[in-house]
């Protein structure tokens, strides 16, 4: 199963994704981690997120690229990917990247997750609400989180969106 969980900065969507999972992957749990410890913010959002899941039964594995040829020790009930935004930035402008692959690179790591697991939930970002213009590269990164949303929500058996820490079903029954 498949379940895609979408929304703004700090909009609760991480801990949603978290109480999805855990309410569908009675044990063996990982959570995927892309973000990179860059600066103070950074290294304080790894943090919190960390203390969030604290005693929810998840193993963490970081990997910010590279996530199809993850090699990992055993099938998971669940695997949370932590986030696609993140993933993708790091496939596209990290020197180890996948480059101007990193939207390929991305969507096979996400099919090599499906494959290691029961349940997969991706967080992702909301994108486009701005209505700001960016340089040529930054719009390319957007336009590829746009198109990965789209590819990973048609797959999805569920759909959600975070709005003001409310979760929204957008695709699939509650019990998906």
């Amino acid at each position: 199963m498949l379940i895609l969980v979408t929304g703004g900065a700090a909009s609760g969507k991480s801990a949603h994704a978290e109480r999805l999972l855990c309410e569908r992957a009675p044990s063996s749990r990982l959570y995927l981690a892309t973000m990179q410890p860059f600066g103070a913010a950074a290294q304080a959002r790894i943090a919190r997120h960390r203390a969030l899941r604290q005693g929810k039964g998840f193993e963490t594995v970081e990997c910010p690229l590279g996530l199809q040829n993850l090699s990992l020790s055993q099938r998971y009930d669940g695997i949370l990917l932590e986030d696609l935004g993140n993933l993708l930035a790091n496939e596209r402008f990290a020197p180890e990247g996948a480059g101007d692959a990193a939207f390929g690179s991305s969507l096979a790591g996400i099919a090599h997750l499906q494959d290691c697991c029961e349940t997969l939930v991706v967080v992702t970002d909301e994108i486009f609400s701005d209505g700001l213009d960016y340089p040529p590269e930054t719009a390319r990164y957007i336009r590829d989180l746009a198109a990965l949303n789209r590819a990973l929500a048609v797959r999805a058996e569920a759909v959600y969106e975070s709005v003001c820490g409310i979760l929204l079903l957008l695709k699939g029954e509650k019990n998906a």
